[in-house]
């Protein structure tokens, strides 16, 4: 209503427009009100501000909405997260994903896959366990090995992956989860050899281990300096928290820093594929990513040139042969950590490592021709025998078998058991390296084979030859502890 004076004696209509105007009575002076089609603007702005209020209210409303949903979901991933596993790239690309499908299906689960993480080194794999209508996860976040200890000791991981042992002071760093280097914490997955690699186009087919060091350190630089044609060498190499790195520069490197011209990767396929791409590469990797690359055989000084077979690595003679291995708390509180590794180291479980290209422990026979620098007695021995597609280990000046041996000895038992071998065509034969006395070497190395004995008699199974050839047959040279541990075996042979 707008008010409007009129004069007295005037008539009620708006000197303005002409409409007829109403009188209002509550004030002294005649003031008549004209109604108005149009709100005043202090009633618009009211209105508008009330919107604007719902508006934030329910804006407001739906983002709490939406972040309580987020943190619901992010709890109930966490609750149905049963098992984290990091480290080791070799492992962790694609033998992880392989493992934990088949530890799920083991399980009963259902609708069990693969599934991409944030980025290429991450995976998730799903499946829905019996009596569970909801979806249980397990991730694996393969970024190198030294993530593994990292992770853990923060309280981020449950199974370390990693393709080298672990180190003192990352032992020392867990040591409120137990001992890291005991049978309950360190378990041996499956073998690997780091596989030298070419360009298939490369007419080299064999290098030493000082020459492919002179290589990688950059003291060679030209391929005709080790008899190829001419070109320029060019180096690829996995990246620092890499445990295939990490076991060529213990191997082959022997404390020398890598030349600085080297291209370095995390991911092991992309290497590769960098090598088989170009005509003047060299890498290294592990045996399941040779893929389209040419490996090259591997000696040293007393040896012989070995390439990375399947034997020749399950036996740990090829010069760069290692292990993989998984780590977990001695006394863990998620049941599915000891339960993963059962099943990882089970038949059916080493089937899986066997089928992504490393090498599984599962025994099997091998028919093999003693070497010519043998011992008569062991030529005669093998003459007629194959060879078992292990040998056992110890640590220096012991008899003490070490973790991946103790494994081992019921797997041994299980495949005489299987092909109902007798005790009287088992034969052991040890060996040592050559810190002590000759003398020394051959007790020590029948000792040895006589521990072995003793452990398969526990098992209900008396071998017929045991014997001791000291440092004799070496499979590395001894200018290294890696070496020496080769050389410290007890090999088993089983006649025809």
């Amino acid at each position: 209503m707008q008010a409007v004076t009129v004069a007295n004696g005037s008539g009620f209509v708006c000197p303005k427009c002409g409409n007829e105007l109403t009188e209002d009575k509550s004030h002294e002076r005649s003031e008549i009100r004209i109604p108005r089609t149009h709100p005043e603007p202090r009633t618009v702005g009211i209105v508008i501000t009330a919107a604007l209020l719902l508006i934030a209210t329910l804006v407001g409303t739906l983002v709490w909405v939406k972040r309580h949903d987020a943190v619901s979901a992010s709890t109930t991933s966490a609750r149905k997260t049963i098992l984290r596993l990091a480290g080791s790239n070799t492992i962790g690309d694609a033998l992880g994903p392989s493992l934990a499908e088949e530890f799920l299906k083991n399980l009963g689960a259902t609708d069990v896959r693969t599934l991409p993480g944030t980025n290429a080194q991450e995976k998730i794999v799903q499946g829905v366990l019996p009596n569970d209508n909801s979806l249980s996860y397990i991730t694996i976040a393969a970024h190198g090995s030294a993530t593994a200890f990292t992770l853990m000791a923060g309280g981020k991981c449950d199974i370390g992956m990693a393709s080298r042992r672990i180190k003192n002071d990352e032992a020392d760093k867990l040591s409120t989860l137990g001992n890291m280097n005991s049978v309950a914490s360190e378990h041996i997955l499956g073998l690997d050899g780091i596989a030298v690699i070419v360009n298939v186009s490369n007419p080299i087919d064999q290098l030493d281990r000082e020459q492919i060091m002179r290589i990688f350190t950059g003291q060679i630089t030209d391929w005709s300096q080790v008899g190829a044609y001419r070109g320029k060498i060019n180096l690829f190499a996995r990246n620092d928290d890499s445990g295939t790195y990490d076991t060529f520069k213990s191997l082959v490197l022997g404390g020398e820093p890598l030349a600085k011209a080297v291209q370095r990767f995390e991911d092991s396929k992309e290497l590769s594929e960098a090598v088989a791409s170009d005509s003047n590469g060299i890498g290294f990797i592990g045996l399941p990513y040779i893929l389209s690359s040419k490996p090259i055989a591997v000696s040293e000084k007393g040896t012989v040139s070995l390439l990375p077979t399947r034997l020749s690595v399950a036996t740990e003679d090829y010069l760069l042969s290692r292990r993989l291995y998984l780590y977990t708390p001695e006394n863990p509180k998620n049941k599915y950590i000891r339960s993963f590794v059962e099943f990882a180291l089970s038949r059916r479980g080493q089937d899986v490592v066997g089928s992504e290209g490393f090498v599984a422990q599962n025994v099997t026979q091998v028919a093999q021709v003693a070497p010519g620098e043998a011992p008569e007695e062991y030529k005669r021995l093998t003459h007629e025998a194959n060879r078992l597609s292990l040998d056992f280990r110890f640590e220096s000046g012991q008899t003490v078998l070490d973790n991946k041996a103790l494994a081992d000895l019921d797997r041994v038992v299980s495949l005489i058991a299987d092909l109902r071998i007798t005790g009287d065509k088992v034969m052991l034969f040890g060996f040592s390296d050559p810190s002590g006395s000759p003398g020394m070497n051959r007790e020590l190395s029948l000792a040895r084979a006589k521990a072995i004995a003793d452990e398969f008699a526990l098992r209900d199974l008396t071998p017929a030859v045991v014997r001791g050839y000291g440092s004799d047959l070496g499979v590395a040279a001894n200018d290294s502890e890696d070496g020496k541990a080769k050389n410290r075996r007890v090999e088993i042979w089983i006649k025809r």
